[in-house]
């Protein structure tokens, strides 16, 4: 029979899914080990403090190895061109490199107008830094080249220090763009240089990590706000306005404000020039989604809506027949190279130092994105050294700062692209643009660029969405982006992302400060505790009070600890312990005055004639009282020294306990603290700890810490005199002991 049973049983589990199977097997574990204390269980293990290694030493070694290691690290061309495989990857990173430089075109020069420059530099900025990642950078599908919000960066650098104000001349007031475009150029080459040696130098002290204090909602919320400056900054080519220039703390506002006093002043065919460019790039768009499986490549609507207009406004005439502004004279060939201004390098210092910090958040946030979904590893310390080394090489030939953007670089892998050669293809393709075709386009209207700017922002502009999905899945990364937004439009992009950051640092401390206490349970049957708020079915230990925090104790929120602990222990500790020694006081009180009622008692009966008998009785029975009552006064002395120090071995005596002294007791004699969230202890965190083991030693009320990391033990085993335990459950059988004790 019972064999029946027992493979009926087998049976049954076979049936069973794996994981039922699994949960039946194991509710038959039991674990079951010896009670320690951390002395025990180092004593057991042989513990020993782990051996530093110092990093540093590694750098100051010599051999072959190494050097090649670090001529590979830093020039990774190297490492990957002798293996690349002309069979599989080259005509893949030839179409890419074809379709990005097709996109490269037209994002250049209108990028170019974003920054305040002539469309030329946008062309030079999309061939040298191009070039030169393609040596030393890591990531195998961005495209590095110009950006939307790098370019609305450096615009608001080079209109606020040199501003059409500065530039005017005659009695008509018009602006000499010759010598503005001049100063500008010296800007924003400068800026690109610092920008270059700011993303070098943090990369070759591998400050890599400093953009993951940029969280992810920062970064969305501040990419969302530079597309509406980049927005805005577009309205005054598709309406063909004269708007003045402004930067500072609420531009932003002002510029909306001007474009609206000034609509009346519009260009009729610079708009109606506009709306066709735009309507007819939203169509190719729209088309390309939907052939997006039956097409090698996308279809280049920008490069033929820019080679249309060009081809229209000039067999018809835009500019002089209707005034519409037009990009004008495009030089052919390459500028030749030109030294900073260092001059400059002080009014330019904070702003380099944001457009290094975004330019690389960018790079580095698109780059490992790529490299996650294709199986290989991105350097971020390699990367802001590529990325520094296009911007400051780039810088000496007259470029302004770039990043890498996110639609070149997604059509840079659905169009076949494979490694950085397809980078190097589209730079090729851009410097015979510059040789040769660039001044085709000078009677490309100004309106073009910025519909097809106004077109691409779509992908940034539909981060708005982010507003609902944060509002049901977390509110605080919410608030950063609301923030972030709202900081970036009102106060401009530099003081904005500075607002930013401070604002996210400071919420996460905040955080800190504002942790889920909790009193945990034992749920029946096991050996799990759990908060008792939230499972209906735990249980506290009796006698034993398990308290939690879900955040490490620093010097920010150690007293907000001790306030919460003592809180939900649901005892007054402070009364009670001023209580205590309330009636301490009145027994010493008490002790003295009878002191001093036997000592005139004592002068009497030596004054007074009476028998020796009796006068030795009298001695007897004040020396055995005067006695008594040292005693007693000396006890309450030591009870007090010990409350003070907190030694674990002090036992007050029966006469000053709680129950002695009329003052009721806690309905618990152990408390554990669950440390199992403590990362690091400083020493506001050991004093308080000190304070909760004094104060509740007081109440007659023993503390023990558990879970508590071998780190943060060494730090604090000097400080604390408490027993420690590898988990809750141990420390919790402890405590129930010293009940049988």
């Amino acid at each position: 029979m019972g064999l029946s049973e027992a493979s009926g049983q087998r049976d049954t589990q076979a049936l069973l899914p794996v994981t039922q199977a699994m949960e039946l097997r194991k509710r038959d574990y039991h674990v079951e080990r010896p009670l320690m204390n951390q002395e025990q269980l180092e004593e057991l293990g042989c513990w020993t403090s782990a051996a530093r290694t110092y990093q540093w030493r590694t750098w100051f070694q010599c051999s072959r190895a190494r050097a090649q290691a670090l001529l590979f690290q830093h020039l990774p061309v190297l490492a990957w061109l002798p293996r690349y495989s002309l069979r599989d990857w080259l005509l893949g990173d030839l179409l890419a490199g074809l379709s990005v430089a097709i996109m490269q075109l037209p994002q250049g020069l209108a990028y170019a107008l974003l920054a305040g420059l002539p469309p030329v530099f946008g062309l030079y900025s999309s061939f040298y830094p191009v070039f030169i990642y393609f040596l030393f950078g890591t990531s195998r599908h961005i495209s590095v080249g110009t950006f939307a919000v790098m370019s609305v960066m450096v615009g608001s650098v080079t209109e606020s220090l040199a501003p059409d104000e500065n530039f005017l001349q005659g009695a008509n007031s018009t602006v000499d763009e010759a010598a503005r475009d001049g100063v500008r150029v010296q800007l924003a080459s400068t800026l690109s240089v610092l920008v270059g040696l700011f993303q070098v130098g943090l990369g070759l002290v591998r400050f890599g990590f400093v953009v993951t204090y940029l969280s992810e909602p920062l970064v969305r919320g501040y990419t969302t706000a530079a597309s509406v400056q980049v927005f805005i900054s577009q309205l005054k080519y598709v309406f063909g306005l004269q708007l003045s220039s402004r930067s500072g703390p609420l531009s932003l506002i002002y510029t909306v404000l001007e474009v609206c006093w000034k609509l009346p002043q519009s260009v009729v065919g610079t708009v109606v020039t506009a709306l066709v460019a735009g309507v007819a790039l939203v169509l190719v768009k729209l088309l390309n989604d939907k052939l997006r499986r039956y097409l090698p490549m996308p279809i280049p609507g920008e490069l033929l809506t820019l080679i249309g207009a060009t081809g229209i406004s000039y067999g018809v005439g835009l500019k002089p027949r209707f005034g519409v502004d037009v990009v004008g004279n495009i030089p052919a060939g390459l500028v030749p190279p030109a030294a900073p201004s260092p001059q400059l390098f002080t009014s330019l210092l904070g702003y380099a130092f944001t457009i290094a910090v975004v330019g690389f958040a960018i790079a580095i946030s698109l780059g490992k994105i790529f490299a996650l979904r294709h199986g290989y590893r991105v350097d971020s310390n390699q990367e802001l050294v590529a990325l520094g080394l296009s911007n400051l090489i780039g810088g000496v030939f007259q470029c302004f700062p770039v990043s890498c953007s996110m639609s070149r670089s997604l059509v840079q892998e659905s169009a076949g692209g494979n490694t950085q050669v397809a980078g190097a293809v589209s730079s090729l393709f851009i410097l015979i643009i510059i040789v040769k075709l660039g001044e085709l386009f000078r009677d490309l209207p100004k309106a073009v660029l910025a519909a097809a700017i106004i077109v691409n922002l779509k992908g940034m502009l539909m981060q708005f969405t982010d507003i609902r999905s944060l509002w049901k899945s977390n509110r605080m990364d919410l608030l950063i982006w609301l923030v972030t937004f709202v900081a970036t439009i009102l106060l401009n992009l530099d003081i904005g992302l500075a607002v930013a950051v401070v604002f996210s640092l400071l919420l996460v401390i905040v955080r800190t400060q504002l942790p889920r206490y909790s009193v945990l349970g034992q749920v029946p049957d096991t050996d799990i505790y759990q908060d008792v708020a939230e499972y209906s079915e735990a249980r506290e230990v009796p006698g034993v009070k398990v308290f939690r925090s879900s955040a490490t104790m620093y010097f920010a929120n150690a007293e907000l600890y001790s306030d919460a602990l003592k809180q939900r222990c649901g005892v007054d500790v402070d009364h009670l312990i001023s209580q205590k020694k309330k009636r301490l006081r009145k027994q010493e009180q008490k002790l003295k005055r009878l002191r001093k009622s036997l000592q005139k008692q004592t002068a009497a009966s030596e004054g007074a004639s009476v028998s020796i008998h009796v006068n030795t009785s009298v001695r007897d029975m004040e020396s055995n009282n005067m006695e008594d009552s040292k005693a007693k006064a000396s006890t309450g002395k030591e009870l007090e020294d010990t409350a003070a120090s907190g030694q674990e071995d002090a036992k007050a005596p029966d006469g000053s306990t709680l129950k002695a002294l009329g003052l009721p007791q806690p309905h618990f004699h152990s408390l554990v603290l669950d440390l199992g969230a403590l990362s690091f202890v400083d020493t506001v965190c050991i004093k308080s700890l000190k304070n909760i083991f004094r104060d509740f030693r007081e109440i007659e009320v023993e503390v023990y810490m558990a879970a508590c990391h071998s780190a943060c033990r060494g730090d604090s085993t000097s400080g604390l005199g408490g027993e420690w335990g590898s988990s809750s459950q141990g420390v919790c059988q402890a405590a129930q002991a010293k009940v049988f004790l």
